[in-house]
């Protein structure tokens, strides 16, 4: 496996969600970690793809997001699918909320990565896709790729 740039921000993609849903708005928060999910996240050890975001009581938390244990991490090692803030300003997370409330609408984690050093988490609020709109994208970007495919014949 190719090891990944150091300096490249970008530290775990959610691939599963644009398939799953139609991306309708997005937005950027903060999220509280202890230091070796620091370390981990830096590693490059985050699964995003049962990943969703849950508001309780005013405030945003992250379930189902597995940041791994770090291999260096002695009794004090994290648990890896712990419920984690989200930090948010609380417009936006009255925001968040009312959008929820919407049929069919959640809001998943699309990527994690580093802004000033800081793991920052890029969230959007979705719509979930029926089996045809799947269909749909599947055959519209493999069109797609056959038109490129013939421009460069």
């Amino acid at each position: 496996m190719p090891r990944k740039d150091p300096k490249d921000p970008v530290l775990a993609t959610n691939k599963k969600a644009f398939h799953n849903y139609t991306v309708l708005e997005r937005f950027e928060a903060g999220i509280v970690l202890c230091g070796t999910e620091v370390k981990s996240c830096r590693e490059h050890a985050i699964t995003l793809t049962e990943a969703y975001v849950e508001i309780v009581r005013g405030e945003a938390f992250l379930v189902n997001a597995h940041i791994s244990h770090f291999k260096f991490g002695n009794r004090f090692n994290h648990e890896a699918k712990a419920r984690r803030r989200l930090l948010l300003h609380k417009n936006q997370i009255l925001k968040l909320a009312q959008q929820l409330g919407t049929k069919g609408g959640t809001i998943v984690p699309l990527k994690f990565y580093l802004k000033q050093g800081l793991v920052k988490v890029e969230l959007a609020y979705c719509q979930g896709k029926t089996f045809g709109d799947k269909r749909e994208t599947l055959r519209k970007r493999q069109d797609d790729l056959e038109a490129r495919r013939l421009v460069k014949r």
